[in-house]
C-alpha cells in the first residue's frame, strides 16, 4: 500500500493557513442590494435558491438546525431583491426518486412527492412567491439533466447571480462555480455572489460518525474552507447583502 505524502507535521504546518481563512472570513465586506438596480430593471439580476426545502428545514433524516437558522436570511434576501425589481427568482431544489444513487452516500431525502420535497413554506409566504422557477433535481449538482441549462441558455444577458441555501460545500459550491466557469468559458462577465449569512452546512462530530458508520463533517470548517474555494475561483463572497 502506498504511504500518505501528507508531511508528519502537517496539523502543524497548516494552521498558519486555517489562521488565515479564520481573518479572511473575519474581514468580509457587504454589499448593498441598492448597488444592483440598474442591472434589476433591465432584468439581468438573479437570485438563485438551493435546497431550501422541508427535508433540509424542518423534517427528515437531512433536516439541520444550521440550516433552518438561515431561513430569515434567505428570506430576507428575496425580498431584498424583489424590493429592486428582480423578477427572476430560480429555486433549485432535491426531488429524489426512489432508488436515487445518491442514497448510497447519504440517508434516502426528499423523495418525489414527499413533503419534504415541498418548499419551505417561509418562502411561500413572500411576495416573490409567484415569480419562483422550480427546477427539481436529483444530485448535487442543479445542471444535470434538469431544465437549468435550458434557462441558463434563455438568459443571456444576465450579469449577476445571487446564490442563497444549502449545502456550502456541496449543491451551493456545484451551483456557484458552474454559473462562474460557465460565465468564463463564454468569455462573458457574470457576477456571482454568494452572501455568508444566507447559506450554510450541515454538522456531523467525529463521534457520531463513528457510530452511525458515516463520514465526519465539521460545518464551521467546511463552510468556511468552500467558501474560500468558491472565492479563488472568482466568485465574490461577501458577508451579506443588506
Amino acid at each position: 500500500m502506498a504511504q500518505s505524502t501528507l508531511p508528519e507535521n502537517f496539523i502543524e504546518q497548516a494552521t498558519p493557513f486555517l489562521q488565515e481563512l479564520v481573518n479572511w472570513e473575519r474581514e468580509l465586506p457587504s454589499l448593498a442590494w441598492g448597488d444592483f438596480v440598474t442591472e434589476a430593471q433591465k432584468g439581468r439580476v438573479t437570485l438563485f435558491s438551493v435546497d431550501m426545502i422541508n427535508g433540509f428545514c424542518h423534517e427528515g433524516a437531512l433536516a439541520s438546525p444550521r440550516v433552518k437558522n438561515i431561513i430569515p436570511a434567505v428570506s430576507a434576501a428575496i425580498k431584498g431583491a424583489f424590493g429592486i425589481g428582480v423578477r427572476n427568482f430560480v429555486l433549485a431544489q432535491d426531488c429524489h426518486l426512489e432508488d436515487a444513487p445518491e442514497f448510497a452516500n447519504f440517508p434516502p431525502h426528499c423523495q418525489v412527492g414527499t413533503t419534504e420535497a415541498e418548499t419551505i413554506p417561509e418562502l411561500l409566504e413572500l411576495p416573490a412567491a409567484d415569480l419562483y422557477t422550480v427546477i427539481h433535481k436529483n444530485s448535487i449538482n442543479a445542471f444535470h439533466n434538469t431544465e437549468l441549462g435550458a434557462w441558463l441558455s434563455e438568459h443571456p444577458d444576465l450579469s449577476v447571480a445571487v446564490i442563497v441555501g444549502d449545502c456550502t460545500d456541496l449543491c451551493i459550491h456545484q451551483m456557484a462555480l458552474h454559473l462562474k466557469l460557465h460565465a468564463n468559458a463564454q468569455n462573458r462577465p457574470l457576477r456571482v455572489i454568494v452572501p455568508e449569512n444566507a447559506v450554510q452546512t450541515y454538522d456531523m462530530s467525529v463521534e457520531t460518525a463513528q457510530q452511525v458508520g458515516a463520514l465526519p463533517h465539521n460545518g464551521d470548517f467546511m463552510h468556511l474552507l468552500f467558501l474560500y474555494h468558491m472565492r479563488l475561483n472568482g466568485v465574490e463572497v461577501v458577508r451579506e447583502i443588506k
